[in-house]
């Protein structure tokens, strides 16, 4: 299989243990891991934010308050995939640590995750819908050397 072309920007914001989160998401493999997740070509950015952020951007967008793991903000899904993907690094690293995993592969899965909700891939639209999105997320961290991340 071909990947995709993938204009990525990379982004942190203020916020403690930056250097950390740095380290477990060198620009190649946030590339490689969107890259795998990809149908098409895209343009995506990728915003690592601290709590704070994310409770914001979630409570402005989705009506919730309080900060979530990812959120994706999809602009365009033809001819190129167009969105913006923020990551609460507290809530990142702090599901990590409770699913015993390194932060690098947790990272993974999110941004494999937010990438297929930019191309349309819903997980609360229906249990069928959930079980199709999680076993191709599944197939993709496969390929990328990573455990089933529902287990």
């Amino acid at each position: 299989m071909a990947l995709q072309h993938l204009q990525l920007s990379l982004q942190f914001g203020d916020f403690a243990h930056k250097a950390r989160h740095r380290a477990a998401l060198p620009r190649h493999a946030v590339a490689r891991a969107i890259r795998h997740a990809l149908a098409d070509n895209a343009e995506i950015t990728v915003r690592i934010v601290g709590e704070e952020e994310g409770r914001a951007l979630n409570l402005s967008y989705r009506k919730k308050d309080y900060a979530t793991n990812v959120l994706t903000f999809d602009y365009g899904q033809e001819p190129v995939v167009v969105a913006d993907l923020v990551l609460c690094a507290p809530v990142v690293a702090r599901e990590a640590k409770e699913q015993a995993k390194t932060l690098a592969a947790h990272y993974t899965h999110l941004l494999v995750h937010g990438t297929l909700h930019a191309q349309g891939w819903d997980h609360e639209t229906s249990t069928a819908d959930a079980e199709e999105m999680e076993a191709y997320e599944v197939e993709i961290l496969a390929g990328l050397g990573l455990k089933n991340p529902y287990l």
